[in-house]
């Protein structure tokens, strides 16, 4: 079987290649990959190259396939597994593997499974470790966009909260607390605020900050006070960049010190200001991941010793996690759509990658099996004015709001150019 795909040489060096996949074994599975969609984590991979925790050393002369929140169909099972999975099965993946205790994980290690490709192999570990889970949404980009999900469905259950007087810990978020999330206003902060204010572990006040103007926008009209105040949240967005005093402001907001505050970018000053917040018995979670391997900030240690305030971090989720987005999604719960503001084909992986930083709105999503540059959603109808293609999807996104959807994904797979 041939596939196409992005492979990573080294730091800044990748390649959008054809070649053969070899046979697969009794114990792997052939899949089909329909839809990827870029992380922030595949630029830090591409940045670091063999620095990278989970890139192989040897990616020089072994170049792995990137990208690791897709979706598709298995095609072929091997016999070990025929029991289990069938052809024709559509399937999500949870990349993180944990396969003993190693940190090796599709998109980031291996030769021959990665999203941004036509085809793959799946491992045996994958489903050893569970992390083969099937699929039956109507889409294929909301599959891709379960493990972003599972990402913040895992942070929020790694928080945790003291018992006084005894050595236990209480696991999650602090049911009707006060709850912030600093730099939210990006595509992994909207996926927390769509899941927080759905779950059924919700604070009472959530606030989230961000310095983009027209990022909180968006998300203050996807994900609405109005909406999350129908689950009992209320939710407050603030624009922090010109603030003297963001802390006094945050604290006035919401009536006191916070019991959760979460850290959605890398900056020392943002996780100063989220420790200063932070009320007896307050959990910091950062869940942004760094680039620099000396990456560090100030927190105040009598807090820590006297008021028992405490921090935790996570790199992705668990097929728990992924199993509870998905159900979520199922149920209507999770609009994975508010995520996505770009399309684009197989051919845009390496430029989108290699520039993510740069480009403003949420989620790249990727169709692996066409040819099409990197378009925001905005510009559909511009581009519909001398292009039918963009002119249908303009269409079919402005029956959702301006927002990505099933019909769009299906016409465009039908009449765009294969790859």
């Amino acid at each position: 079987m041939e596939t196409s795909a992005v492979r990573l040489y080294g730091k800044r060096d990748l390649r959008l290649e054809k070649f053969k996949l070899p046979e697969i074994k009794d114990d792997e599975i052939l899949a089909r990959v329909f839809a990827d969609s870029i992380c922030m984590s595949s630029f830090k991979a591409a940045e670091q190259g063999a620095d990278h925790k989970r890139v192989p050393d040897d990616v020089a002369e072994n170049p792995i396939i990137i990208g690791h929140e897709f979706c598709g169909e298995l095609v072929k099972v091997g016999s070990d597994w025929a029991d289990q999975y069938k052809e024709g099965d559509k399937f999500v993946i949870q990349p993180a593997l944990n396969y003993q205790g190693s940190l090796d994980a599709p998109g980031y290690s291996y030769p021959h499974i990665g999203g941004a490709a036509t085809y793959v192999i799946i491992p045996k570990e994958v489903m050893l470790m569970n992390c083969l889970l099937p699929y039956d949404g109507d889409s294929w980009f909301a599959g891709s966009l379960t493990e972003p999900y599972s990402c913040v469905v895992g942070a929020f259950h790694a928080s945790y909260h003291t018992v006084r007087g005894k050595y236990e810990h209480s696991m999650g978020i602090k049911p009707g607390g006060k709850m912030a999330i600093l730099a939210g206003a990006g595509p992994m902060g909207l996926a927390a605020i769509d899941y927080i204010i759905n779950c059924d572990r919700r604070p009472a006040f959530l606030a989230v900050t961000d310095i983009d103007g027209a990022k909180l926008k968006r998300a203050q009209e996807l994900l609405s006070p109005a909406k999350a105040l129908e689950n009992g949240v209320e939710l407050k967005y603030l624009n922090t960049k010109d603030l003297e005093d963001p802390k006094g402001l945050l604290t006035d907001l919401a009536g006191g010190l916070y019991d959760d505050v979460f850290v959605f970018a890398p900056v020392a000053s943002v996780i100063e200001l989220a420790d200063s917040m932070l009320g007896d018995d307050g959990c910091l979670n950062f869940f942004a991941g760094p680039t620099s391997t000396d990456f560090t900030a100030k927190l105040n240690f009598y807090n820590v010793h006297y008021a028992s305030t405490h921090i935790v971090g996570t790199s992705g989720g668990n097929d728990d996690d992924m199993r509870e987005s998905l159900d979520m999604m199922k149920e209507g719960k999770l609009t994975p759509s508010v995520l996505v503001t770009h399309i684009g084909g197989l051919d845009s992986v390496i430029d989108t990658t290699l520039n993510l930083p740069q480009i403003p709105g949420g989620k790249k999503l990727i169709y692996t099996g066409i040819s099409m540059p990197l378009t925001a959603i905005a510009d559909f109808e511009a581009l519909g004015e001398s292009d039918p293609l963009f002119a249908k999807l303009y269409e079919l996104t402005a029956q959702t709001n301006g927002l990505w959807n099933a019909k769009a994904e299906e016409y465009l797979l039908a009449s765009a150019k294969a790859i």
